[in-house]
């Protein structure tokens, strides 16, 4: 699937943002153009079901993965996946092949609810949020990323959640095919202490940013981007 993607910057190295669940390229609206001061060609995408991309019957990590793929150039300098974004950088990282992939809070491993239901069932019902029930459920987010998210929303397919739903559970932990960095929330829901150290025993670099939402980009921007020095 050819997806469609948003563009800042015509530095001579490239790099690729992909956003999480229910955003879309739109999120990167800081990162992009600070990585184009640093002399990169920032590409962001919208997964299918998100943003202006596509829509499909369902929807499963490789669709995610092989689209991406599809719709950037091989071999970027950088590549970052948040969340959602980063289960599907790791599925897609050895065709890719970035000369470096950031991990930011990703799902590699979608988590079950207590009650054996996946999370992302309730995801779903985040489409009918208003814009304060997302301040309230987000109150880390700026007024301008409020209203960010709810525009995003309108072009998310909750469908997207739902097909998510039957790999919950499951190990998406991809291979060090490429110098990583996890860089995680603090706390995380999806990157706990015991799986940080499983990461670093497999020779990823894991970094915690202190204070940090699940959205770190959009919660502490500054710490977000200081927390990647050495790697952009």
């Amino acid at each position: 699937m050819k997806l469609h993607t948003r563009e800042w910057g015509d530095g001579d190295r490239l790099a690729v943002l992909i956003h999480g669940i229910i955003a879309d390229s739109r999120c990167w609206w800081r990162v992009g153009p600070a990585l184009a001061t640093l002399g990169y060609r920032v590409i962001a995408v919208d997964l299918p079901g998100h943003g202006e991309s596509p829509r499909a019957e369902t929807y499963t990590p490789e669709l995610l993965a092989s689209s991406v793929v599809e719709s950037v150039p091989a071999s970027p300098e950088l590549a970052i996946g948040h969340s959602l974004g980063g289960l599907t950088l790791g599925l897609a990282v050895e065709r890719l092949r970035p000369a470096r992939a950031i991990y930011s809070d990703p799902a590699f491993r979608l988590p079950l609810l207590p009650d054996g239901t996946a999370v992302t069932e309730q995801m779903a019902a985040a489409k009918d949020l208003t814009a304060e029930q997302i301040a309230a459920v987000q109150p880390g987010f700026s007024p301008e990323e409020v209203a960010l998210e709810v525009e995003m929303t309108k072009l998310w397919d909750p469908a997207t959640a739902l097909s998510l739903s039957s790999v919950s559970g499951k190990d998406f932990t991809p291979p060090l095919a490429v110098p990583s960095l996890v860089q995680v929330a603090d706390p995380s829901f999806l990157v706990p202490p015991e799986y940080q150290q499983e990461l670093r025993g497999m020779g990823f670099e894991v970094r915690v940013v202190a204070g940090a939402g699940h959205t770190i980009h959009r919660h502490l921007f500054d710490p977000f981007i200081t927390g990647l020095d050495g790697w952009l």
